[in-house]
């Protein structure tokens, strides 16, 4: 079953964007507004779109062309936008930090009084079904729990848009169901690279990149039928 949508939906808007490392175009003329809850990025590898990816939260800067964020300028805004974007990598070993669930919860839970924290994180485990592993190392998680980790590490900041770069690619099919149904359920703004098309079809907008750039951007029905006939 589809999840309901996004509560309110992503404010994006690109000009004219473009990153250059080394003289090298990893991204060009990038002319985009979006504004739906649940977009999904698609393209083939080295396309670009987790370079466009990382560009929302500041982890790429933009070296031509003009991008706003829920009303931030990476450039400008870039630790705002930090705190305001939550970014979720395809591997999470990337991103957990700590060597417990309960001591990376902890970590991003640093603005939470302390008398409060505990309590926090007893909640976020068990709402992700980590209660039982709160003190396990994280090294003993399966990939499924550790992306779990990774995202309930991410949402326990209450980031105002989730950003995720190809987040079940290194899982079986089982637990990238249970992850892309927990992204795509999720109540706030989420932007979703992917190259699992049948998640991408349950967004609301798709975007496809092809050499550096948007090729189509619209219903995810029309872009995937696109980007297939590109393949072809």
């Amino acid at each position: 079953m589809r999840p309901e949508p996004a509560a309110s939906g992503s404010t994006i808007s690109c000009e004219g964007v473009g990153l250059d490392i080394d003289g090298i175009a990893l991204v060009h003329d990038v002319n985009l507004r979006l504004g739906a809850g649940r977009i999904a990025i698609i393209g083939a590898n080295g396309s670009g779109k987790s370079t466009f990816a990382r560009m929302l939260n500041g982890l790429r800067t933009p070296t031509a062309g003009s991008l706003i964020v829920h009303g931030l300028d990476p450039v400008r805004d870039a630790a705002a936008l930090r705190r305001h974007v939550g970014f979720v990598f395809t591997n999470p070993e990337a991103q957990i930090l700590m060597p417990t669930p309960a001591e990376d919860l902890a970590l991003s839970l640093t603005d939470v009084p302390r008398n409060e924290r505990a309590t926090r994180i007893t909640e976020i485990l068990e709402r992700y079904g980590l209660a039982d592993r709160a003190d396990v190392p994280v090294s003993g998680l399966s990939g499924g729990q550790r992306q779990l980790l990774a995202i309930a590490s991410v949402l326990a900041t209450e980031p105002g848009l989730v950003v995720a770069d190809e987040p079940t690619t290194l899982l079986d099919l089982r637990n990238a169901r249970r992850i892309g149904d927990l992204l795509l359920g999720l109540d706030v703004p989420l932007v979703l690279v992917t190259h699992d098309l049948e998640l991408a079809a349950r967004c609301d907008e798709a975007v496809l990149f092809e050499g550096g750039t948007v090729r189509a951007v619209g219903e995810p029905a029309v872009v995937i039928d696109e980007y297939r006939r590109s393949c072809i």
